[in-house]
């Protein structure tokens, strides 16, 4: 098991993770955001949500000089001090946003598909959707390279969506509350694999990485660290990992952030 002043880098989720799924508080983990600050030890959130809504985040989290993965992984934000010349503020994998609108749209008009995305909507909707304000709507509404989705059709229109959204080199992914359709080489496994090495590369030498999530979209952050925390979620899937090292995965039998803080209480261990 890690120890608080190993070399450690930690990838959490936020709703149903470190964000109670009803309220979005994190209150209930601050005793261990304090000592992971003390420690100066990497909190790189990692989630569905927009850019926009976690620079608030990040700010009122004290994680500015943090990287970050926002929506599924397809869009990785490295902080200032990161950055060199050639280097650029994002890290883009897959389609930009535009592109992914006009593909839903033409899919939709011409095998009338049942869906709505976040682009189809007003923000008063998306927080009627969310239990967001509408305010904090529009954040999620500044999306870059991802679209969630409601699905309304039946299952076989849906495997047909999939092949559709296949062939246009687009992808679908299971989030707590919607589908995401982002490109096919976006993920947050994948984006948490970039970010590792990166880390590895700076202070050269092997980092430990810890991850914490409670959806089908967190299966692949999982599956990437050394250590996998599966937070318990208020929903009905199955979170299936294929890993063999068992004793580096720990199922919380609490959710939200009270369940982030006991799978750090299990794998860390303090001096």
């Amino acid at each position: 098991m890690p120890y608080l002043d190993d070399p450690l880098i930690i990838f959490t989720d936020l709703d149903g993770s470190l964000l109670d799924h009803h309220d979005y508080s994190w209150q209930p983990a601050q005793p261990w955001l304090d000592k992971l600050s003390a420690a100066q030890v990497p909190l790189i959130l990692t989630t569905s949500k927009t850019s926009a809504e976690v620079a608030e985040l990040q700010s009122a989290l004290n994680l500015t000089q943090q990287p970050f993965i926002a929506e599924n992984g397809a869009i990785i934000h490295l902080p200032p001090d990161w950055r060199d010349e050639a280097a650029v503020p994002f890290h883009i994998s897959g389609a930009g946003y535009p592109e992914i609108r006009q593909i839903l749209v033409a899919l939709r008009q011409r095998y009338d598909f049942e869906f709505r995305g976040f682009g189809d909507v007003t923000a008063r909707q998306v927080a009627l959707w969310t239990g967001l304000t509408e305010e904090e709507a529009a954040l999620a509404m500044q999306r870059d390279a991802s679209e969630p989705l409601l699905w309304f059709g039946n299952d076989l229109d849906f495997a047909r969506l999939k092949k559709c959204l296949m062939r246009e080199g687009l992808s679908l992914t299971r989030g707590g509350r919607f589908w995401h359709v982002m490109g096919t080489g976006a993920g947050k496994g994948q984006a948490v694999q970039w970010l590792s090495d990166r880390y590895q590369q700076k202070r050269g030498q092997p980092v430990i990485s810890m991850g914490l999530g409670d959806g089908p979209n967190d299966l692949s952050m999982l599956e990437a660290v050394n250590y996998a925390v599966v937070i318990k979620g208020h929903h009905e899937h199955e979170m299936p990992l294929q890993r063999e090292d068992v004793a580096h995965v720990f199922r919380t039998d609490a959710p939200g952030p009270h369940g982030w803080s006991q799978g750090l209480n299990h794998f860390i261990t303090l001096r």
